[in-house]
């Protein structure tokens, strides 16, 4: 299984999608607008032509934003037409199934594709849950069945899954990523697993965002702008639960637990299975974490008050990723006209306990998975301050901090003076292990890991599939190579020794990657 290049369909191959949904609709205008000639199939009377006639309105609102011509629209739409029956895909080098996820309807509908295509024929289907082995297994040809799996929008959305089941034969995979290809996606190979690559992948982003909200580490809101403004992502886990719908979110992170035998890595949250009771399903029943509808407001993010601008600060570390980090901050500062003193760690101290700043008495680290009052201790400093991780510190409008239970008013307080001075918004939320972003992506990253130890996808399909499926500003892996591998592991060493629990145990492949990172081997990308 490899992202290679291979000899897609020919632009003149007939296409048949069955079933004219949204995604099923969205897959025939792609494959039209690649040059396909394209039939759509739906058993509900009238539901294809309807389809087709939106399809065209498309085209058209193309043509007037420029972004089409109306020669390759007239020309598109001409290719598209209505199947009256199964029977009239015959001829088809492709189907795509874009049906109930059922896996029952979608056995009996391949057996009937079976005993009409040619053995040429391509079958695929789109579903986003159900096993493709299962799926073929009752297939007399079971190797020409492959997933390809869409995202919705299916126009607007990149990615696409080439999900190979036991039985898939390479080259009809091959073939099918090389189609996807042609027609302007960005495909990746997967193997038929629980959660396929993003649906798997995704869920520590919303898992640990709803464990650090029933911790009360700070509110909905807050979580949501910290992602945003200093991770970097599009959207916070709780407004994109919202949007998914809770109904929808929940039953996905149940099916890939109850798939993996109970993997306590995917446990679903009780605090949205109670979302789902009360039917707060998010934007679609008008709430969820928000309010939605007419008199709506958006509750604001926590921002801490203005403190005073501190008038000393200096820099202490060792080699390694919080020197990575060091630096970031450091050209912060002075671009905010602080004069940075250096200074070395104390004779003995190891690179992880050398602290990272210094603000008028406090000790200000990043995080490394333990808590600000557990690293308090440890170092025998009270005034102990740590912030979070952010995409890029140069251009993050926001940071989270946390303080030791022993901290300090004055210390903290300093701290929060010099983050502003550095141009950051400041949000304090309560000492937890983790905070927010590292801890949410470290656990990406873990998950990440653990795919391409097992086969599932190569590291490049595992960042390609979050970017372009989820839009996640830099994928896992390559979030792990830019902050060092050494950093995700030892804050998800500190999350399982302060949780206790299997959830956070560390992917062997992050391991082996930590052993052999003096040298390019340790990294998941050149």
């Amino acid at each position: 299984m490899t992202d290679t290049i291979h000899a897609g369909l020919p632009a003149q191959s007939l296409v048949a999608v069955i079933g004219a949904g949204a995604m099923g609709a969205g897959i025939a205008q792609t494959a039209a607008s690649a040059g396909h000639p394209v039939l759509l199939f739906d058993t509900r009377e009238g539901a294809a032509a309807r389809a087709i006639a939106d399809i065209v309105k498309v085209y058209a609102k193309l043509v007037d934003k420029g972004r089409m011509t109306a020669a390759a629209a007239a020309a598109a739409g001409a290719r598209l037409g209505v199947a009256a029956s199964l029977a009239d895909g015959a001829a088809c080098a492709l189907v795509v199934e874009a049906i109930v996820e059922n896996l029952a309807v979608k056995r009996t509908l391949f057996a009937d594709l079976e005993a009409l295509v040619g053995d040429d024929c391509i079958l695929a289907t789109n579903t986003s849950s159900i096993s493709v082995t299962a799926i073929g297994a009752t297939l007399r040809r079971p190797e020409r069945l492959v997933g390809m799996h869409f995202f919705n929008p299916v126009p607007l959305m990149a990615l696409v899954e080439v999900i190979s089941g036991l039985a898939t034969g390479p080259a009809v995979a091959d073939t099918v990523y090389a189609t996807a290809l042609a027609w302007g996606k960005s495909p990746v190979h997967a193997k038929s697993t629980p959660g396929f690559i993003v649906n798997r992948v995704a869920r520590p982003f919303y898992a640990e965002a709803l464990r650090l909200l029933s911790e009360q580490a700070v509110d909905a809101a807050t979580i949501d702008a910290i992602m945003r403004e200093a991770g970097g992502f599009r959207m916070g886990p709780f407004e994109l639960m919202d949007l998914i719908g809770h109904d929808v979110n929940f039953s996905v992170t149940q099916s890939v637990h109850q798939a993996y035998f109970g993997d306590p890595r995917f446990t679903p949250s009780v605090l949205q299975q109670e979302m789902v009771n009360a039917g707060f399903l998010g934007r679609k029943s008008g709430r969820g974490f928000y309010r939605y509808g007419d008199g709506a407001s958006v509750p604001a993010a926590h921002t801490e008050a203005p403190q005073p601008r501190p008038t000393t600060v200096s820099v202490s570390s060792e080699a390694g990723v919080v020197h990575v980090v060091v630096a970031q901050m450091e050209a912060r500062l002075r671009a905010a006209d602080f004069q940075v003193e250096h200074r070395k760690p104390l004779p003995g101290a190891a690179a992880h306990e050398a602290p990272a700043f210094h603000c008028h008495g406090a000790a200000v680290f990043l995080t490394d998975g333990r808590t600000a009052t557990e690293r308090a201790s440890a170092n025998h400093h009270p005034d102990t301050v740590l912030f979070d991780l952010a995409l890029d510190y140069a251009k993050a409008g926001r940071i989270c901090l946390a303080r030791a239970d022993q901290c300090s008013d004055a210390a903290y307080d300093a701290v929060v003076g010099l983050m502003q001075a550095a141009g950051f918004a400041v949000s304090r939320i309560d000492d937890v292990a983790g905070m927010v972003v590292m801890r949410i992506v470290a656990m990406l990253a873990n998950e990440a890991a653990d795919a391409v130890n097992t086969g599932v996808c190569s590291a490049a399909a595992v960042d390609i599939a979050m970017q372009k499926g989820v839009n996640y500003p830099r994928g896992p892996l390559a979030w792990t190579d830019a902050i060092g591998v050494a950093q995700v592991v030892t804050v998800l060493a500190n999350l399982a020794a302060s949780y206790g629990e299997d959830r956070y145990r560390v992917a062997p492949l992050l391991r082996r990657k930590l052993a052999a990172a003096s040298g390019a081997a340790g990294r998941f990308h050149d």
